[in-house]
């Protein structure tokens, strides 16, 4: 069973009353404008594009253009924006020639924002600015047969994707124990091109997620605060005070029982948690915000992490290889952050993860635990809301060809 395609018919009524455009407007950066020479091509204008290898220098890069004197004061210039100590091997770079003189350099810091170098009237001005791709919302669907990874594979897409999908429904769906062969999804994304070619995504707009015959639905919507979400066609928000699992992709080995014969010890104990078995340095996730009430090593329990969350809940995460960076006692953590990576310290056979869950001091089953939902779209923006929702909706079930955007900033 797929996902209802009974609102199909009201697509006319919502292109008359409605005209809501699919495709964002990305913010820049950096409120300074561009220098025009990296946006003008001149016929004396000469471009040189390379890549950082291991053992390259700001200095080894431009000393065929400059002299090391112009070379460390352009690093001193760009400290404050970027250091030119800092750039790492693999990152692409542009050095820009007029007439064979160097009149700027282009150094990517990351996928999003670039440094850019210009010289003008003779002196070097220096900005960060948001790298720039063309935009495409398209349509992504597949049918799973093993796994969402596999099926996101299958359908010519990047892993990335199944990332996404998977933090978008992580508060209804188990993506360890809950996929079944057969599950469908579709999903209407912005993809980023760069040079032609696929350079990652941007937002999920909306995405269906079929699972056991039962269809979610998620519709990304952003309040007049500015803060975006996920939500049903209801408006409901997707999002809950606890995720359903501390990791994405892994597998069950014990659940919570009242007796298990230890794996160690030969004899029967009960088991107030549930073991997930990943490959050491799997990353686990916080399931819901809150306060790390304690962190540290025992003979059991190996690195471990114990948080505090609202309503007198508390959640603990066993056997870490490691903790995060910058964990410690007191620190305020948000659902989702990475708080250490599965091990297999204190008492354990393999790397996985013990997890645990109290609500005032009674231990929970995290399996059978319903969570609360966060809350919905407010009164006032459900009818842009709603009107959106339907323009998404038909866009999917109706899989029209990609839209293509003007090159925008991301």
């Amino acid at each position: 069973m797929t996902c209802p395609k009974k609102i199909i018919f009201i697509l006319f009524f919502a292109s008359i009353i409605f005209n809501f455009g699919l495709n964002n407007v990305f913010a820049s950066n950096s409120d300074k404008k561009i220098p025009k020479a990296f946006s003008t091509i001149h016929p004396d204008i000469q471009v040189v594009k390379g890549v950082v290898k291991r053992g390259d220098t700001a200095s080894s890069l431009l000393n065929k253009y400059l002299p090391l004197k112009t070379i460390y004061e352009i690093s001193r210039l760009s400290s404050d924006n970027f250091s030119l100590t800092h750039i790492r091997k693999g990152q692409p770079y542009k050095i820009i020639l007029q007439e064979n003189n160097l009149v700027g350099v282009e150094y990517e810091i990351n996928k999003e924002v670039r440094l850019v170098v210009q010289k003008e009237n003779g002196r070097f001005s220096i900005i960060q600015a948001p790298i720039e791709y063309d935009l495409s919302l398209e349509v992504v669907s597949s049918t799973i047969t093993s796994s969402l990874f596999e099926a996101v594979r299958k359908s010519g897409e990047q892993s990335k994707l199944a990332w996404k999908l998977s933090d978008i429904f992580a508060w209804d769906i188990d993506f360890i124990r809950d996929i079944q062969s057969g599950d469908q999804f579709k999903v209407l994304v912005e993809k980023r091109y760069r040079d032609g070619k696929l350079s990652g995504y941007g937002n999920i707009q909306a995405a269906f997620f079929t699972n056991n015959n039962t269809c979610f639905k998620a519709f990304l919507h952003k309040s007049s605060k500015g803060v975006s979400g996920y939500y049903d066609e209801n408006g409901r928000s997707l999002q809950k005070a606890f995720l359903k699992a501390p990791l994405a992709f892994s597998r069950i080995t014990s659940k919570f029982t009242k007796k298990r014969l230890h794996p160690i010890f030969k004899v029967y104990r009960s088991h107030p948690g549930v073991d997930y078995a990943a490959p050491k340095g799997t990353p686990i996730k916080t399931v819901g915000d809150g306060i790390i009430a304690e962190i540290g090593y025992n003979k059991g329990m190996g690195n471990y992490i114990n948080i505090h969350h609202s309503n007198g809940y508390t959640t603990g995460y066993n056997h870490m290889s490691k903790f995060a960076k910058g964990m410690k006692k007191k620190k305020s953590v948000l659902q989702g952050d990475v708080i250490g990576y599965v091990g297999m310290t204190g008492y354990a056979t393999g790397p996985h993860l013990d997890f645990r869950m109290k609500k005032n001091g009674k231990l929970l089953d995290p399996l059978k635990h319903k969570s609360p939902s966060a809350k919905p779209v407010r009164p006032v923006e459900m009818e842009q809301f709603l009107a959106r929702t339907i323009e998404l909706s038909v866009r999917i079930l109706t899989a029209q060809k990609p839209v293509s955007s003007d090159k925008k900033s991301t």
